[in-house]
């Protein structure tokens, strides 16, 4: 329950790799920043059809091996910025908000990492929406990982 909003709530470290036909591979000289994602796909607020977001991040300096565990809040010093997702709607600033399954069996979360050729000029009051659209046209590399979450765990 480490990374889990009703355990320690955080956020995990992440790896930047490169692959190539199952092979390590350098990253492509274009990438400038990386961007995540976190999301709940069951999870609706507000009698919505939308899911819930827990997190996004963005400008990562393409440069960086490692996000590091436990980020705190708002922007960091190497230009990583924190948007809107649970934590922020509930009033506080922006950053990480680990799953916390609620109603049902089981809830499955998605983390989806964009490699950019650009660096966003985005606020850090920017939607989800707003995100994607300054994104696009600027995605060299995707990977997501979608894994489910029980309240027991």
């Amino acid at each position: 329950m480490h990374f889990a909003f009703r355990g320690d709530n955080k956020s995990p470290a992440f790896t930047f790799n490169w692959t190539l036909q199952n092979a390590p591979t350098a990253a492509p000289p274009a990438l400038q920043t990386y961007a995540i994602i976190f999301h709940d796909l069951e999870g609706a607020m507000n009698n919505g059809t939308g899911d819930i977001l827990h997190w996004t991040v963005w400008n990562i300096p393409g440069t960086a091996k490692v996000l590091p565990e436990g980020l705190g809040t708002g922007d960091l010093p190497d230009g990583t910025r924190q948007g809107p997702g649970l934590t922020s709607m509930r009033g506080g600033p922006s950053g990480y908000f680990g799953p916390g399954a609620g109603v049902g069996p089981f809830h499955h979360y998605t983390w989806e990492f964009y490699a950019l050729d650009t660096k966003l000029d985005l606020p850090a009051t920017a939607t989800r929406e707003a995100l994607l659209k300054a994104m696009e046209g600027h995605v060299i590399g995707k990977a997501a990982y979608t894994g489910r979450f029980h309240a027991t765990q």
